[in-house]
């Protein structure tokens, strides 16, 4: 196998709580390759999510290097970071974090504006993220006029129309009664299938059996990685 896509080496995390420290992350290695779908498990506060922040660059560790493909992030400044997130980096969360005020083009639109990307191709690009996810006939309707598996619809759109990398997803079926979820892994599913690397959050066994790598967290320490890649 060719060098891993993400690679954490010895990643500390450490946050002070009043006069106590909580160590959320410690001393982790982790490795995935490119295309790989894994399940992050553990119980509450067993660092997952901190995790999942760490490997999105929206937080720093307190040690320890990440290299994403191949590229010390660690050392980056916060504008190179969010420079990186939004080429290379999907989001798709449990609240789906749309913007209330915009529709759902508005919001798929959103990443592309924050990169600079021509309105001829964020217009082209919006219009085949409709299509893809059934949501040609929502495109003019807010957040508070869709359902839940719309809403998650469009954040999984938004995730992907620029082509990320990576798609970090965050317990993405919480909100979403059993064949909504089922429809919505299906849709992340099939990114994973045309060779972006997917990462799922969850402390739902069923959905974490769905992956064929689990992570499993306890107390900020990985303490089990079954079903890792074939070298």
């Amino acid at each position: 196998m060719g060098q891993p896509q993400i690679e954490l080496a010895g990643i500390e995390r450490v946050f002070q709580l009043g006069d106590s420290e909580v160590h959320a992350l410690r001393h982790l290695d982790v490795s995935i390759a490119a295309g790989e779908y894994v399940a992050v498990m553990g119980p509450s506060g067993s660092g997952k999510s901190t995790l999942l922040n760490l490997l999105g660059l929206l937080d720093r560790p307190d040690a320890g290097i990440y290299r994403l493909e191949g590229r010390d992030v660690t050392t980056l400044s916060a504008e190179e970071q969010a420079q990186v997130r939004s080429q290379r980096i999907g989001f798709v969360f449990q609240s789906f974090h749309l913007v209330p005020r915009l529709t759902a083009a508005e919001n798929i639109a959103l990443p592309m504006m924050l990169s600079g990307i021509a309105p001829k191709e964020r217009a082209a690009r919006i219009a085949q993220a409709l299509q893809d996810y059934g949501l040609e006939n929502r495109a003019h309707h807010r957040p508070d006029q869709l359902s839940g598996g719309q809403r998650q619809r469009v954040a999984i759109a938004r995730a992907t129309v620029m082509q990320p990398a990576v798609i970090l997803a965050d317990e993405p079926t919480g909100n979403l009664d059993r064949a909504t979820g089922e429809e919505v892994m299906r849709l992340l599913e099939q990114l994973n299938s045309r060779g972006v690397t997917l990462i799922v959050v969850t402390h739902d066994p069923h959905l974490g059996s769905r992956a064929r790598r689990q992570l499993l967290m306890e107390d900020g320490r990985m303490a089990q990685d079954t079903g890792s890649p074939e070298s």
